[in-house]
């Protein structure tokens, strides 16, 4: 795995060895020779498809990806440790697994989940997840994403809706039914439709298109929103998880002097004070690394559950924490005016504002009522006395706007113009105040971050390589190298954190501050558009004799 710092690769444990070795050797030759003689196999992690289960000889036959450093991509078969796994593995199946050189047995085996990072083959090979293998599992599984798109659908019915023309109404017509003294009367029936005018439709329908760009907007917004999410929460975890190494790099040395500690106590170089402060130390550490890989589950999790796949396996990392985004914070300013989802959501509800005042104005503009009527009538006729027949009649008529000119809707427009301007000026000073809020804090992790790189980091090397030199000369005290060896952790453990904290400043400023998620997507929706003519009675026409 790569190391945070320089500082995090060089001192490790067999640095410490070989730099108090000289010290040690003169006390406890037996004890380092019998440690060189240790030997350690190799371990390698292997990923690949179950091609075949053999039961009876309890054997599993896996194509593999290559494994560097060792063999390139095969098929061969393999024992495992814990034969009960091969009544849950079946043909098919991606695995994980421990595989040690010169050995041919797989521990630790494990099925890895359909669909996850690692089931594609070299998705996931021993550099790591890569942010961009999560940010697309986070636009596939993210539930806000089909929300927003439900909201889509919701609008584009109602445009839909908004465009379509009144539908004429069918009836039954009557009149003198029962005829009277000389038996007349009509029957028939009636048709009548509203023409729309004064393009009322039209301006319902611009209005609806103006809510469905919204809408549009509202998705790009949560798109944002989820991949700043996935961005800042992946620094989260891979800041973790190198200072999970510093921690146990750490934890490594404190262990290395205790029992150092221990040893020169017993050639008398080396009180019981000595001894409480390298086990303190050691303890510290310990406590140290348990924190730090609580952290790291603590900070996954989040993770997994903004790609909306809170089964995914904790795995590594990989990215490059050291390399911070060099921000200029005029250039910042001018991006977020220009690009900020939410000042164009702003600007596109003026426009719906406007257009709604249009469709309000619009609305008072009588429409067309026109009705035709055709009856059979029984009258008889003067000259005959036979019934008359068939009779026509037609109306056409409109509502005249004399006191309701839809006064109220309109002011109401007007007012919602305004305040939809105000809100986007508001939404500019807030955006301004934000980055100039997050810029700061950029500015002073990215400060620290190089102060602590360039400066603070090699000076408590060279105190610690000088402590050593001096210990090994017998000109300085045990204690004080493990002081400048804390030291030089700690500044390391804060280095971390100050690239983490610039990382999350420049990622909520590059994103516009819209770093939620799993945040309900922002909805506009209508209530349904008025239907021109919808109210109005439907005249019914006496037809003439």
């Amino acid at each position: 795995m790569k190391r945070v710092g320089m500082m995090i690769t060089k001192f490790n444990r067999p640095l410490l060895v070989r730099l108090v070795a000289p010290a040690i050797t003169i006390f406890t030759v037996v004890s380092v020779d019998a440690n060189a003689q240790q030997v350690t196999k190799k371990e390698y992690v292997l990923r690949g498809k179950v091609e075949q289960v053999d039961t009876t000889a309890k054997r599993l036959t896996v194509h593999s990806e290559p494994i560097q450093g060792w063999m390139g991509e095969m098929t061969m078969g393999y024992s495992v440790d814990n034969e009960s796994l091969l009544n849950r593995v079946k043909v098919g199946d991606r695995i994980t697994a421990k595989l040690y050189e010169g050995d041919s047995t797989l521990h630790a085996v494990q099925l890895v989940p359909r669909g996850s990072i690692a089931a594609a083959p070299g998705a996931a090979d021993k550099a790591g997840i890569r942010l961009e293998d999560l940010e697309q599992i986070a636009l596939a599984n993210n539930p806000t994403v089909a929300q927003v798109q439900a909201n889509l659908r919701v609008t584009m019915g109602f445009t839909k809706q908004a465009g379509l023309y009144p539908n004429p109404t069918v009836g039954y017509y009557g009149d003198e039914i029962r005829g009277g003294y000389i038996g007349g009367g009509k029957q028939g029936g009636f048709i009548s439709q509203t023409i729309v005018l004064g393009g009322k439709l039209g301006a319902a329908r611009r209005v609806a298109e103006l809510e469905t760009n919204e809408i549009q907007t509202t998705a790009q917004i949560q798109r944002v929103r989820i991949q700043n999410n996935v961005r800042a929460l992946f620094y989260q975890v891979l800041a973790a998880q190198r200072l999970a190494e510093v921690r146990q790099n750490l934890a490594e040395l404190a262990a290395d002097a205790t029992q150092t500690s221990l040893q020169l106590r017993n050639v008398g170089q080396a009180d019981r004070p000595d001894i409480l402060q390298a086990e303190v130390e050691q303890q510290q550490a310990m406590v140290s690394v348990r924190i730090a890989q609580h952290n790291i589950e603590a900070s996954w999790r989040a993770l997994a559950a903004v790609v909306g796949r809170p089964d995914l396996p904790v795995a590594t990392l990989e990215g490059d924490l050291e390399t911070i985004p060099d921000l200029n914070y005029e250039e910042s300013i001018a991006t977020t005016l220009r690009e900020s989802p939410e000042l164009k959501l702003a600007e596109q509800a003026v426009e719906r504002a406007e257009a709604s005042l249009v469709q309000e104005k619009k609305a008072p503009i009588p429409d067309l009522q026109v009705t035709g009527v055709l009856v059979q009538s029984f009258e008889p006729l003067d000259t005959t006395g036979r019934p008359t027949g068939v009779q026509a009649g037609a109306q056409i008529g409109i509502q005249l706007p004399f006191f309701n000119r839809n006064q109220g809707n309109i002011a109401a427009a007007r007012g919602e113009i305004e305040s939809a301007k105000q809100e986007l000026a508001r939404l500019r000073l807030q955006l301004l105040r934000e980055v100039a809020s997050m810029f700061r804090d950029y500015d002073s992790a990215r400060a620290t971050a190089q102060q602590y790189k360039t400066e603070m980091l090699p000076r408590a090397e060279q105190a610690y390589r000088l402590y050593q030199a001096n210990y090994q000369k017998m000109a300085a005290a045990y204690p004080q190298v493990l002081i400048s060896q804390r030291t030089l952790f700690q500044l390391e453990a804060d280095y971390i954190q100050a690239l983490e904290n610039a990382w999350q400043s420049s990622l909520a400023i590059r994103g516009f501050g819209l770093m939620d998620g799993l945040s309900e997507p922002i909805g506009t929706f209508m209530t349904g558009f008025p239907q021109p003519g919808k109210g109005t009675s439907e005249p019914h026409a006496t037809p003439t004799q």
